[in-house]
């Protein structure tokens, strides 16, 4: 095994073909890697996952741009191999990270067509269509987490394929699982990493962890599978996706190019020691992942290869958006490229990230889309200033809007029209178009939104926790830009308190589900929420200038928010509509446009866009801790 770094100097060689790792013709394979510094190479075959029997061997041959290329016989598909480098002064075998099959913990090379593995009618699949990302609403969710309880009603816990189970249910008869995504309405699934990760035993179902430690990035992970020596991950991962697909649910895939899990013996370290990480001046790996290493992004291989990868898995497995992981660690030529390209074989593709890092990387601060950064490059980023205004710090007793906190008034003005900026109060804002702020309130990281509020409000019972919370939805769902649930906020998600639940297990992580029954009438809130948002396009509006001009804050209360959205906005068929937000602990009366027939449609019980109940006049009383959504009635046929 490689055990230092070794004294190669880097080169600007550069493959430019797409042939890398095996391709497959009628009458052969033939198996590319590019090595500048290897002075031999061998291809192994061995008949098992384990390598407890060696087949045969194969020289490869030196070819063009630092490659070396063997010519093999279709009988070694369905085997598997190790590649074999030999340097100046030492001899490697590993799995080249250009695989796109691999057996049980990775420790073996498959040697498959993925392209000739698929469901029944998976070349007829096709991705869900989006005019505009601000039409999505995502749901970050853990494969595992998904289906792993018992209360799921899922038979495949914790695999890919419980997201083709149709029709299940939890023990007092509620929708679980695919069927109650559909009834939720969202959009789109956002899976934590699925590709290929090194920190769980592929054998071992107990055995969790989210999966943000890269090892084989066109590989889709092998736990999550029925039978992770074979070919059964990537079946199962089409199936999944197909499944999905055919409830109108797009695919969003996590993805982690910032680090990689092992550093000295990583399959890209050895292909070609020190060329693919970043290193400090004196010499160290550098570590802006905060995980022990940063990939050095900006060379031109490692470029390639996120390019390459990007784009198989959007072709391939027909994935419809990607999230970056710290994504300030990533150049940004690299990420512009990615989008590109990517969107010009899907032009739907959702791309957003984390437009931070964990430490500070070795690039220069114009070479980093960090906040702000991103402006008209087709990429969103997370607003955690909207997260941070609405429920105070991620883990502490810190307070927001929604717990009642006074002066953030000014802040959800501005995350309500996605930071924009507001013109009129001299606000410069991070965004020039809505689709650039995924608007969140919790995510996998740090404790969830009900967590933080007993921690916050240790004094508040549980009814006025469920107010806090539907305030949160309500502000969330009814915002411009791009929505983002942590899955099961719908039934009020609790991991006990545990804020960094990356390998706590499924009794800390699993959705659930005898949560659905519990809080039903939050389940249903949320569901009429994101009714409420997909049936009525003026919260989606897709331009800044359409913001601007029909969005306006009105004087309201102290330490309330209200506004009202108008002109029929965005194609609507409301001409005026008031969002008036009261997270105090008293009864707020807010004025209206005019007086006129109203109807609401959100309060503090129900929430949906058919009207709960009609009133006439110029204003309103908005109940403590509580959002109310209301229209003018009268100008609408039928009212």
């Amino acid at each position: 095994m490689l055990t230092k770094n070794a004294p190669f100097k880097t080169t600007e060689s550069v493959y430019a073909g797409h042939d890398l790792g095996f391709t497959f013709y009628e009458s052969g394979v033939n198996y590319r890697i590019w090595s500048p510094p290897a002075q031999k190479a061998w291809l192994e075959i061995y008949a098992d996952p384990g390598g407890a029997k060696k087949l045969s061997e194969y020289k490869m041959t030196r070819a063009a741009a630092d490659t070396w290329l063997v010519k093999l016989p279709l009988s070694i598909i369905g085997k598997y191999y190790r590649l074999r480098l030999q340097f100046s002064n030492y001899e490697i075998d590993f799995v080249d990270p250009w695989a796109r099959a691999v057996g049980t913990d990775s420790e073996y090379g498959y040697i498959i067509d993925p392209g000739e593995i698929y469901p029944p009618s998976w070349t007829t699949d096709q991705k869900v269509e989006l005019n505009n990302p601000v039409d999505a609403v995502i749901y970050e969710l853990h494969v595992k987490d998904f289906s792993i309880s018992p209360e799921s009603g899922m038979r495949h816990k914790g695999k890919y394929n419980a997201f083709t189970e149709r029709h299940t249910v939890n023990k007092e008869g509620m929708l679980t699982g695919l069927a109650h995504l559909k009834e939720l309405g969202i959009t789109h699934v956002h899976l934590l990493p699925v590709f290929d990760f090194a920190s769980v035993n592929d054998r071992d179902a107990a055995d969790y962890n989210w999966g943000y430690d890269p090892l084989y990035y066109m590989v889709p992970e092998g736990s999550y599978s029925s039978n992770p020596a074979n070919e059964s991950r990537i079946y199962e991962f089409k199936k999944m996706v197909k499944t999905l697909h055919s409830y109108g649910i797009g695919v969003v895939m996590d993805v982690v190019y910032n680090h990689t899990y092992h550093t000295q013996n990583s399959p890209f370290q050895k292909l070609y020691p020190d060329y693919f990480y970043r290193f400090t001046e004196d010499g160290k790996f550098a570590n802006a992942s905060g995980c022990g290493n940063e990939l050095a992004t900006e060379k031109p291989m490692l470029r390639k290869f996120i390019i390459d990868s990007l784009l198989y898995w959007s072709r391939e497995y027909h994935i419809d958006g990607f999230r970056f992981d710290l994504m300030a660690a990533i150049d940004r030529k690299t990420l512009l490229l990615a989008e590109e390209k990517l969107r010009q074989q899907n032009p739907s593709v959702l791309l957003y990230g984390e437009p931070w890092s964990a430490l500070n990387p070795q690039l220069y601060r114009h070479q980093q889309i960090q906040k702000g950064d991103q402006k008209g490059t087709g990429i969103g980023v997370f607003n955690d200033n909207f997260r941070n205004a609405l429920k105070g710090d991620n883990d502490g007793t810190g307070r927001g809007f929604i717990q009642g906190k006074i002066g953030l008034e000014q802040q959800i003005d501005e995350n309500i029209i996605a930071g924009l900026g507001l013109q009129e109060r001299r606000l410069a804002g991070f965004t020039v178009q809505p689709a650039e702020s995924i608007n969140y309130v919790e995510a996998h990281d740090n404790l969830t939104l009900w967590d933080k509020l007993a921690r916050s409000c240790p004094g508040a019972d549980e009814d006025l926790r469920k107010k806090m919370q539907k305030l949160a939805m309500v502000i969330l769902l009814t915002s411009q830009g791009v929505p983002f649930l942590l899955a099961g906020t719908e039934f009020l998600r609790t991991k006990f308190g545990d804020k960094n639940s990356f390998n706590s297990g499924p009794e800390i992580n699993a959705l659930k589900w005898k949560r659905k029954t519990t809080f039903y009438d939050h389940f249903n809130y949320v569901k009429g929420l994101i009714n409420l948002r997909s049936h009525h396009p003026a919260f989606r509006m897709k331009t800044a200038e359409q913001i601007k001009a029909n969005i306006k804050f009105i004087n309201s209360p102290l330490a309330t928010v209200g506004y009202g959205i108008y002109n029929y906005a965005n194609g609507d068929a409301w001409e005026k509509i008031h969002v008036l937000l009261n997270p105090s602990r008293e009864w707020k009366q807010f004025y209206l446009a005019e007086e006129r027939t109203w109807a609401i449609v959100v309060d503090d019980k129900q929430a949906g866009a058919e009207p709960i109940r009609f009133f006439q006049a110029n204003e309103v009383v908005v109940p403590p801790v509580t959002a109310m959504v209301l229209y003018s009635a009268d100008m609408v046929t039928g009212y």
